[in-house]
Formats: C-alpha cells, sequence, structure tokens
C-alpha cells in the first residue's frame, strides 16, 4: 500500500499554515513507521494527473487531499475508475465543504491517524465535458461568487469564508440572471436563470446546504433550478436556498432527481466544479454511481446514515 499526500500550497490562503501540515504529516508517518509521498501541487490539474500518473501503476494507493474542496475534486477525478486507488479529504482550504455534510464526524477526517485507519467504500461522481466533481457543480450566480470568492478570502481583515460574503455581494451587483437552455431528465427549459446546481454532497459556497438530502451514496443527484430573481427577491431566497428548504419555494426553484443534466447557451458561461472553473457553451452533467473510492475515516459513520438523520430533524 502506497499513501500519496497532496498538498496544495495556496489553499486556504494565509489561514492555514503549509509548514504545519507538512510537519503534522512527517511526524505522523514517521511515528507508524510507514513509507509515503508528499506532493505539492504547481498548478490547476496537477493534482488530478498526478494521482492519475500513481493510480495506472496498479498497487493500492491511498491519496490524502490537504486543500480545499478544489484539490479534492482533482484528486477523486484522478482516482475515478481506478478500482486500486481511494481518495479522502484532509482540510485545509476556503470553505471545506464536502465534509460537512458528515456532521460532528467531520472533525476526524483532521484527524491523521483516523484517515490512516479508515476503511475507503465506493461512491459517486459527477462527469461535466469529462472533469469530474464530488462534490456540487452549479452554474450561475453561485458559480461566480464561487469562482471568485479567492479574490477576496486573501484579502486582510476579510479572510477564509467572508470571502463568499464579498463575492456574493459583488455579483449580485454585477447582475444576478442569464440566460440558459436547462434538459434535466428529459424535460426542457429555456430562458433566465439565476442559478443551477447539481448537487452529489450537500454543502458549498462556505456553508450554503440547498439540499439536505443529497448523498453521493444513492446513485442520484439533486438538481435545484432557481429561476430568475430580482435583487429583493433573492435577498429573501437566501435562506430558503441555503438551508435547503426548497420545497417550500416550488414557484421560484425547481427540484428533479437524476442522473443526466445539460446546460446550454450561445454565449460561453462558467461552471464551478468544487470551486474550480470550467468555460463552455454547453455543458453535460452524468453522474457516474460508485464512480471513485472514497476513505471515511475510522469512527466516522457512512453518509447514508447521517442523511436519514439529518432528515428526520429537517
Amino acid at each position: 500500500m502506497r499513501h500519496l499526500f497532496i498538498l496544495n500550497p495556496v489553499a486556504g490562503g494565509k489561514k492555514t499554515d503549509k509548514e504545519a501540515v507538512r510537519q503534522k504529516i512527517r511526524a505522523v508517518m514517521a511515528e507508524r513507521g510507514e513509507s509515503f509521498e508528499l506532493y505539492e501541487t504547481v498548478g490547476i490539474m496537477d493534482a488530478a494527473e498526478k494521482v492519475k500518473r500513481e493510480a495506472i501503476k496498479g498497487d493500492e494507493l491511498r491519496v490524502y487531499a490537504c486543500g480545499g474542496d478544489g484539490t479534492l475534486s482533482e484528486c477523486a477525478h484522478g482516482a475515478a475508475g481506478f478500482k486500486n486507488a481511494a481518495v479522502t479529504h484532509y482540510p485545509c482550504g476556503t470553505g471545506n465543504d464536502f465534509v460537512r455534510m458528515f456532521g460532528p464526524d467531520a472533525a476526524l477526517f483532521s484527524d491523521l491517524d483516523a484517515l490512516l485507519d479508515g476503511k475507503s467504500e465506493p461512491v459517486d461522481i459527477v462527469d461535466v465535458n469529462g472533469r469530474k466533481c464530488l462534490n456540487i457543480a452549479s452554474i450561475g450566480i453561485d458559480a461566480r461568487v464561487g469562482l471568485d470568492v479567492h479574490k477576496y478570502s486573501q484579502l486582510p481583515v476579510i479572510g477564509g469564508a467572508g470571502g463568499y460574503v464579498i463575492s456574493l455581494l459583488v455579483n449580485v451587483i454585477k447582475g444576478i440572471n442569464s440566460h440558459f437552455r436547462v434538459t434535466a431528465e428529459g424535460e426542457t427549459l429555456e430562458g433566465e436563470f439565476a442559478l443551477i446546481c447539481a448537487c452529489n454532497g450537500q454543502y458549498y459556497g462556505g456553508g450554503f446546504n440547498p439540499s439536505r438530502i443529497a448523498s453521493p451514496e444513492d446513485g442520484l443527484l439533486d438538481i435545484l433550478i432557481v429561476k430568475a430573481v430580482s435583487r429583493f427577491t433573492l435577498a429573501r431566497l437566501l435562506k430558503v436556498y441555503a438551508s435547503g428548504q426548497y420545497a417550500t419555494r416550488p414557484d421560484i426553484i425547481k427540484y428533479v432527481s437524476g442522473r443526466h443534466l445539460v446546460v446550454e447557451d450561445d454565449r460561453e458561461f462558467s461552471v464551478s466544479l468544487d470551486g474550480e472553473a470550467l468555460y463552455t457553451k454547453r455543458a453535460v452533467f452524468r453522474l457516474i454511481p460508485g464512480g471513485v473510492n472514497l476513505i471515511y475515516p475510522k469512527g466516522c459513520r457512512h453518509i447514508a446514515d447521517i442523511v436519514k438523520m439529518t432528515a428526520n430533524k429537517a
């Protein structure tokens, strides 16, 4: 078994002490007497390429994404389709949203010993035009907010999750709605939309929880299509959307459960894949059930069990 730690040196901005992360990894692995590789990324999709190069060798590979959701997503992209490879998250990013769905068990992902002793299980992954996404893929104002957040999260005083708030305010001023043609499970809608969101996980954008029942273990995407809204309506809708109460506003938010989604327009638009950008005129979303192996920290409950608890509280 090989242990590969992928460290994104820019994840989390200045709030994350990368040298402390390096020292922690070295200390834990030395104490356990296990060999490992610590690889620092140098650019976009570098993590994915590194993981793929190592996975293709064929022996058992465990990958620890030391960064944010984008780093985890890239590692999952590289490991997708390889039965011998498994990935997990050692959160060092701005939002660290994927692990939020584990509730109190999310803290176990910050315990290296728990990760090293954890077991892997296949989970679903989203394919968008060939790019893989483990958590949430979105188009519209939320995608713009997520892709711009790093412009503000590293500013003095603001930092971290506060960057999402500033990015939201800036993008609302720029304009909320955009024209799209959306086809979800055979039904086509065309017009102005605020956003389209495909949830494999539950949280994004620094804590937004659009679907309380989304799970990368159920073989389905939770798709939310939000119609065009005014600034005033958006302000009132944010709490509803951010807390997974879409069912209370069917007049504005359309919910679809399925595995396929196509969004297109005559102009190029941005797609946010766990905070990483894809630019296209036609985005084809496809869920791959059990497409990648996820390492659960030792003692961590399965997502399905936690989703049941969350749904019962709703």
